[in-house]
């Protein structure tokens, strides 16, 4: 997993600066984990996508972007709340997912919206 400043989110996943329309900028399909430090319901997610790093390794990116840090990606997403997960399809709109989500709904965004089975 990385975390993901202003600059390499540019390069890694969408450079919104250039474009006003979506244009995925990865090679395969990723999630990006929004949160901060201080938040309870990020803590119980971390260990989750570890999980899922490891299992969908060459198939799945997963990055963090730390809110607290990171101000002007989280304003460009519209993030109100944390956890705030961006599934991002290589080929299709990314679609946003609220909350802390146990380890299931996450494998079956991965399938449904990534289209990436384990």
């Amino acid at each position: 997993m990385e975390n993901l400043t202003k600059e390499t989110f540019k390069s890694k996943v969408f450079d919104f600066e250039t474009h006003k329309e979506w244009k995925f900028e990865g090679d395969k399909p990723c999630i990006i984990d929004f949160y901060a430090d201080w938040c309870g319901p990020c803590k119980m997610v971390a260990p989750v996508l570890e999980e899922l790093s490891k299992e969908y390794d060459g198939k799945v990116d997963i990055y963090k972007v730390d809110t607290e840090v990171e101000k002007e990606l989280s304003a460009v997403f519209g993030i109100r709340s944390i956890p705030s997960i961006l599934f991002v399809p290589k080929d299709a709109q990314p679609q946003m997912a609220a909350g802390a989500l146990p380890k299931a709904a996450f494998e079956k965004a991965i399938e449904d919206v990534l289209g990436v089975k384990q």
